[in-house]
């Protein structure tokens, strides 16, 4: 059964430049929505980038000068027939060019308006250039991978994760305004940044450097935390052809899979220093295993071995691949998520598909990319009235919580899914978590509790046995009073619970949201899958490490090492990358309910979600250039784009233009590389980048990081200082960061009060407060009094072990 697109007949206007806005007009455009872009004339300097096919399909192209009155008319008569409007840049550009939400609010008095930057609307870094790069060094996101090679300082983040985040944190603010519009709210003002696009991937730290504060001690950043080596659940092998296998296997059923397909478990069983369960196992025993494990897989080949290993069924693990062989990925193909579409200057680009699979209102493939204003005369012409809001029944949601009133549950495990969830709670949705009598093992991961407290923000929590036949009633009762369920169960489980299509057969209009490793319709759907294996299979990690990649080990001591590297690129961004995208999933599917009556089933993959992530280079054509390596000290892709050491720290540089580059050589007292035919044009630069590098290196580690941050940005040349905070300490203490309400205060029943992770996106401005991290069965009692229990029926639940609650034990 298909239906009709979820944003049809609503048109877009695209006034972003580049991938960000680019990412998230064309998720909409997928769905069924009229996406006009406006560019300026010549079109979007972004198009030379590889991945623009990727993020121009769908759309129509007008070209239209903003700087001059005439442009800035036209353009405001666009919107007057437009429901969204999408820009992007410093806060200042989009007033410049007649493209802010007042003006668009006066030309269309019900507009969605969408604004993206590069830090926020407000502070001191507000008009700093946007670069993800440049993000991602001053908010710490580098600090994050200290350890991945045996040097000191940061190391480039290689994945353009605030990119990502950022542009589904817009396609999640426009949905959710869409359906606050379609409830009588009127005109909508969205707002997000890459700065909160970083905020997903923090998942520990902030807490963490409050609470050792609070101790008096020194934080302890989260790349220093753990052994030198990977654990084993989670370690990278290499097989006897140099290819390299990720493992995934968190729990211990999935990593006595791996032993048992390895046929080492017999071995391993009979032997007394491995008779306890691996939780229990000591140093010395588990370096016995891994070197065992090491060795085992380097008798044959990659191929064998994961013939094994799916023959099993019960093994989380990938070979390593790149984006091109990411793309002939079995399942990839088997769940229609790669699309070949027709580029005109390109020709045929084979490209990452939509999203996520709505059964019932799916994406389509639209337009091809458009050359730039293809469609200007035609759009022009075309006096489109905006589509009619109908008058809603009952009181529109507040400012800040446009889901108020809307009920989502979730019964979900670890990071991926459950994080999801948290984006809606802080949009004002209901989010109710089912949890094991235990809780969710992520709770526990880290000793103290800390991991739940950001994966169960602002949430209802009850523990219930869906083993048991009462368990099982209560989750189907509380699914079918919901508007979303989610849950992270692989297909066969979802069906023995009969949460599936089922739920629909009694409650018609729920959207039911499947998030699991590989989709529903390929070989590997019944496999298992953690954060690590999308991560290397897409092209995550493998990028962040291809250095180490392109080693030939010479014996175990040198795999050891390898495999070490490669764990310590491969950190937690596959989960949020996979988060951000559930999360645009479920608002889609509530939105196709709100506009056309429709309840249904969606699915979502971690291989897509973590494609999304590499989108710049998750596509392939005839002579499609190499996406750039990272150096194997790990300082970035090219001398313009890198790490440098400056006399006291590290400087993280981005010139991408000829008029930046001009500015750099000016500042560096370097005129004459100004016009040296060997750098005087970006192709140049690209075509002689270790002659660069060379010369660049010794003038900036002539000077003080914070100087060279302080005198570049003054002339317009994007450097920041990159060992500064780590995430946790930025996200803490930022004067920039507290006074745009990014970490906002909350009092948790354990830690007490203390400044969580702040919301990825806002509509109609910040929420009037963000509600702590719940305890596992917090409201356990008043959710079945809710659903018409008694409380001697709550007491004989709690006495049977059908249901349980944590006790609070106060941390402060």
């Amino acid at each position: 059964m298909s239906g009709p697109g979820v944003l049809e007949d609503l048109r877009v206007i695209d006034a972003t430049t580049g991938p960000v806005g680019g990412l998230a007009t064309m998720v909409l455009a997928d769905f069924g929505a009229d996406v006009v872009k406006v560019e300026p004339p010549g079109g979007d300097r972004f198009r030379a980038l590889p991945g623009s096919s990727l993020w121009l399909r769908g759309k129509r192209s007008v070209e239209l000068d903003l700087s001059a009155a005439p442009g800035r008319e036209r353009v405001r008569e666009l919107v007057a027939g437009a429901d969204v409007l999408v820009v992007s840049g410093p806060p200042g550009r989009a007033a410049r060019l007649g493209i802010d939400a007042a003006s668009a609010e006066s030309a269309q008095p019900a507009i969605v308006h969408c604004s993206i930057t590069p830090w926020g609307p407000r502070g001191p870094y507000a008009d700093l250039p946007g670069y993800d790069g440049i993000v991602a060094a001053r908010g710490g996101r580098m600090r994050a991978f200290e350890r991945q090679l045996r040097r000191d300082g940061p190391v480039y983040s290689a994945v353009p994760v605030a990119m990502h985040a950022a542009s589904q944190g817009a396609v999640q603010g426009i949905v959710a305004a869409l359906i606050a519009r379609e409830r009588g709210a009127g005109a909508q003002r969205v707002e997000t940044s890459l700065l909160q696009g970083l905020i997903p991937y923090d998942l520990i730290e902030l807490l963490a450097t409050q609470l050792a504060e609070r101790r008096g001690e020194a934080p302890t950043t989260l790349s220093h935390m753990g052994g030198d080596l990977p654990t084993l659940n989670y370690h990278p092998v290499m097989a006897s052809d140099g290819r390299w296998l990720q493992c995934g296997n968190l729990m211990e059923h999935l990593f006595l899979s791996f032993l048992d397909a390895l046929e080492l478990l017999g071995e391993m069983l009979v032997q007394p220093r491995f008779a306890e369960p691996p939780d229990r196992w000591d140093e010395s025993t588990v370096d016995a295993a891994r070197d065992l494990i090491l060795q085992r897989v380097a008798e044959r080949p990659a191929d064998d071995w994961m013939e094994a290993f799916r023959r099993n069924g019960n093994v989380a693990i990938e070979p390593y691949l790149d984006t091109r062989g990411a793309l002939a990925h079995r399942d990839l193909l088997a769940n229609d998520s790669v699309w070949a579409v027709d580029d005109p200057e390109r020709g045929r680009v084979v490209q990452i598909g939509p999203i996520a699979e709505l059964r019932v209102t799916p994406a389509r493939p639209g337009r091809r990319p458009p050359r730039p204003g293809e469609h200007t005369r035609e759009v022009l012409a075309e006096r489109r009235p905006p589509r009619p809001v109908a008058a809603a029944a009952g009181a529109p949601p507040p400012p800040g919580r446009p889901l108020e009133g809307v009920t989502v549950l979730e019964i979900a495990t670890i990071i991926a899914a459950p994080l999801s969830t948290t984006f809606l709670a802080d949009l004002g949705a209901r989010v109710i978590k089912i949890e094991a009598l235990a809780g969710d093992p992520y709770r526990n991961l880290v000793p103290g509790g800390t991991p739940g407290v950001k994966t169960n923000a602002a949430k209802e929590s009850i523990c219930i046995d869906l083993k048991s036949r009462e368990g099982l009633e209560i989750a189907h009762e509380l699914a079918a009073r919901a508007d979303v369920l989610m849950h992270n169960f692989r297909p066969q489980v979802a069906a023995r619970y009969g949460l599936d299509e089922r739920l629909l057969e009694r409650n018609a209009g729920l959207v039911v949201v499947a998030a699991n490793g590989y989709g529903a319709h390929g070989p590997d759907a019944p496999r298992p899958s953690t954060h690590p294996v999308p991560g290397a299979a897409m092209s995550g990690a493998g990028y962040q490490a291809a250095g180490a990649l392109d080693v030939r080990c010479q014996g175990l001591e040198e795999i050891r090492e390898i495999s070490r590297q490669l764990m310590r690129a491969n950190e937690s961004n596959p989960d949020p990358n996979t988060s951000v995208v559930i999360a645009s999933t479920m608002l889609l599917g509530l939105l196709a309910r709100q506009r056309h009556g429709v309840g249904q089933t969606a699915q979502v993959s971690m291989l897509v979600a973590n494609a999304y992530a590499n989108a710049d280079d998750f596509l392939d054509y005839p002579g499609k250039p190499q996406r750039p390596p990272i150096d194997r000290d790990g300082r970035g892709p090219g001398a313009c784009y890198r790490l440098y050491r400056a006399r006291d720290g590290w400087v993280f540089l981005a010139v991408t233009t000829d008029a930046e580059w001009a500015r750099l050589c000016d500042t560096l007292g370097r005129a004459d590389l100004r016009d040296d035919p060997r750098f005087a044009k970006l192709e140049a630069r690209r075509g002689n980048d270790a002659a660069l590098i060379e010369l660049l290196e010794p003038l900036l580690a002539a000077g003080a990081a914070d100087e060279w941050e302080r005198r570049l940005l003054e002339q317009g040349v994007a450097c920041v200082r990159a060992d500064g905070p780590s995430p946790g300490q930025f996200l803490a203490h930022d004067p920039h960061v507290l006074g745009n309400g990014f970490s906002p205060t909350s009092t948790h029943a354990r830690f007490g009060e203390y400044r969580r992770w702040g919301p990825l996106v806002t509509v109609g401005g910040p929420a009037p407060a963000y509600a702590p991290g719940c305890l596992a069965g917090d409201h356990t009692d008043a959710l079945l009094l809710e659903l018409g229990y008694t409380r001697d029926d709550v007491a004989r639940l709690r006495t049977e072990r059908v249901v349980a609650s944590e006790p609070v034990e106060a941390a402060w």
